[in-house]
């Protein structure tokens, strides 16, 4: 099995996000990212952590970075997961 380490290039993937599908490579552009794995979406630590990045997000921005979460769930859980971290983590 192949290890990503910081630098290398990751593979290409297409996937549908809570911003509409895209082309990983597309998306990323030129960009730095960093990517968040979780086991399952509405997990208590996952959820606090993804909050503390949104509110973070002008900062990855200046510095030309694009986080992304990866998570075994479907886009709908993705969605309604998106709006309970809006709704119960302070994103300023």
């Amino acid at each position: 099995m192949a290890h990503l380490r910081l630098g290398d290039t990751a593979p290409n993937f297409d996937a549908a996000t809570t911003e509409g599908d895209i082309n990983f490579h597309e998306w990323a552009g030129d960009n730095w990212v960093v990517f968040f794995s979780h086991p399952a979406d509405f997990t208590p630590v996952c959820t606090t952590e993804l909050g503390r990045a949104a509110a973070l997000n002008g900062e990855f921005q200046k510095r030309g970075v694009k986080p992304i979460c990866i998570s075994v769930d479907g886009i709908d859980d993705h969605h309604a997961w998106a709006k309970d971290i809006g709704e119960t983590q302070v994103l300023s």
